[in-house]
């Protein structure tokens, strides 16, 4: 059997994997919204730019926590229990390093159909 990104086996528990990462990843983003308009409210000189900044960084924090609230619910994210949150960090790291493994450019990529078939 070939080690490849076309073995089945190797995309078990993948669409999980990829909601959990990009959940994060808008999580971090939304992190980072909040912190700019933060930044940006207190150069602000005008009244009415002020009023703005501050409906948006209010809808960017509203924002933040309904993204951590989904991924708690989810359980993709443990803020309160640091033990599970780093089990999970430690499983991802060692995800990333078998995907990090697998032969993604292989020079035969032929199958006989849509799962893994025996070599002729």
């Amino acid at each position: 059997m070939k080690n490849d990104y076309l073995e089945i086996r190797n995309a078990e528990g993948m669409p999980k994997l990829v909601d959990a990462t990009m959940a994060m990843a808008f999580l971090l983003n939304a992190k980072s919204g909040v912190r700019n308009c933060a930044i940006a409210l207190t150069g602000a000189a005008s009244p009415e730019v002020k009023a703005e900044l501050r409906n948006q960084l209010e809808t960017g924090i509203n924002m933040h926590e309904e993204i951590t609230n989904l991924m708690i619910l989810k359980g993709w994210f443990h803020p309160v229990n640091l033990e599970k949150q780093f089990q999970m960090d430690l499983e991802s790291s060692q995800t990333v390093a078998q995907i990090a493994s697998l032969n993604l450019f292989p020079g035969d990529t032929s199958r006989l159909g849509t799962f893994a078939t025996p070599e002729k």
